[in-house]
């Protein structure tokens, strides 16, 4: 409520009073909006990103194999037979028949998403989408539909570059993962479940999150809906920038439950830039074993929080032995970047 004291004169209110009563009363409209005019324009976002973000298909042929697939003296295609002279004679039946290659499997296929990070055609997705693929097939928003050469993928950061034969094609703009906060808004388009350039949104919820088995990427975690067929496909902040490469979800049932992680962009381009140079990944070796510095460690060390990495073990003959890092040793910061 305005407690507003109006002045009166003959004639009418005093138009300087009016002023700064309008003034006011648009205050306090600005002040009262609601939260929803502070969203970001995701229909903007999804209209502008949306050509750049590619389905992929890829193809697994049936692999075939030659001889007994079941145990000695057993031919694949015998069926299970009673014991007895009448058993043994349709046993040697099937025993001199000729044991040719017979499939191990029918063609496996399967789906998921990227987006195109240069004109003339080199497009990010997930390494586990495109690993072990016979064919595999990139369709634009467009759909048009291309055959893809896999330039290289990196399975320790589950990033994958694809080649397509194409030019002046919409590209999407890279922006800064190391720059992004909890509480940020955030885009996910993809193709779950083959829907083509679905979007859904969310906010980022955590950084740096470790998962099991995973030692070089500090993941993105968000509340994004992010299914299968969402894999490799762009996690995209306000300002319309990639952040993240979708890459997991944590689940029970195979589906969304609320939790999905992102490859940080700036982890996925510096894999990207090398597998388009040379075709594979170098990495700097130290020679180290190290784990999260927990609550019971710090009070143990006399550290007044967690902040930092524990120097678990030093490997022998090692780069980081050469220089005189030990066990027991908490890293606080590296090149004057604190280690959260």
């Amino acid at each position: 409520m305005l407690d507003v004291t109006k002045a009166h004169r003959s004639g009418g209110t005093h138009p300087g009073v009016l002023a700064s009563l309008l003034a006011l009363l648009t205050l306090a409209l600005l002040v009262s909006l609601p939260a929803q005019a502070q969203y970001p324009d995701f229909a903007k976002l999804a209209k502008e990103n949306a050509p750049a973000v590619v389905n992929i298909n890829t193809v697994t042929k049936a692999r075939q194999i030659t001889g007994p697939v079941t145990g000695p003296g057993q031919h694949p295609q015998m069926p299970s037979l009673p014991p007895g002279p009448l058993g043994d004679m349709f046993r040697d039946f099937f025993e001199q028949m000729p044991q040719q290659a017979i499939p191990r499997s029918r063609p496996a296929r399967s789906l998921g998403s990227g987006f195109i990070i240069s004109e003339d055609g080199y497009v990010i997705t997930n390494a586990h989408v495109v690993r072990g693929a016979d064919e595999i097939s990139v369709r634009l928003n467009d759909q048009r539909e291309y055959t893809a050469e896999l330039i290289g993928e990196d399975p320790r950061t589950d990033i994958a570059l694809l080649k397509i034969d194409a030019e002046d094609l919409p590209t999407v703009e890279i922006g800064d993962s190391d720059k992004v906060d909890v509480g940020n808004w955030v885009l996910a388009i993809g193709a779950p479940f083959g829907l083509d350039h679905s979007a859904t949104h969310g906010i980022i919820s955590a950084i740096g999150r470790d998962l099991p088995n995973e030692t070089y990427v500090p993941f993105i975690q968000t509340d994004a809906p992010v299914n299968p067929g969402n894999s490799g496909g762009p996690l995209i902040n306000a300002d319309g920038e990639v952040i993240g490469v979708n890459s997991q979800i944590y689940t029970n049932s195979g589906g969304y439950m609320g939790i999905s992680f992102a490859i940080p962009v700036n982890v996925a381009m510096n894999v990207a830039e090398q597998l388009k140079a040379t075709g594979e990944v170098r990495r700097g070796y130290l020679g180290v074993v190290i784990q999260p510095v927990t609550d019971e460690l710090a009070r143990s060390f006399g550290l007044k929080d967690t902040r930092g990495a524990l120097v678990a073990q030093v490997q022998p003959d090692t780069p980081a032995a050469e220089a005189g890092i030990e066990s027991g040793d908490i890293i606080t910061a590296f090149n004057g970047k604190p280690i959260k």
